[in-house]
Formats: C-alpha cells, structure tokens, sequence
C-alpha cells in the first residue's frame, strides 16, 4: 500500500450514479433500443468474416 494514502478516502469509493444514469439503466424502451444496436452490430460483423 502506498505510504502517501489514508484508509477509507473518497478515492476508494465508487462514484453514485445521477438520477439520469439510474433511469437509462432502468428504462425499459432504452434497453430495448441498445439491445438492438448491438445486435445490429454484431450481426455486421458476422457477415463481413462469412
């Protein structure tokens, strides 16, 4: 451990997500829409190694 760090900073503590992140993680409509980008992509990239 680095002698310059103090046990239980800020820095070792995960950043809580804003109210606009939990809704994009949580709204139904959005997952559908990134749910189809990337299969969309994957799908692209399938045809271009056959």
């Amino acid at each position: 451990m680095n002698k310059n760090t103090k046990p239980y900073e800020q820095a070792y503590y995960p950043p809580k997500p804003s109210k606009f992140v939990k809704f994009m993680r949580t709204c139904i409509l959005w997952q559908i829409v990134r749910f189809t980008v990337i299969n969309i992509k994957m799908i692209l990239v399938v045809r271009k190694s056959h």
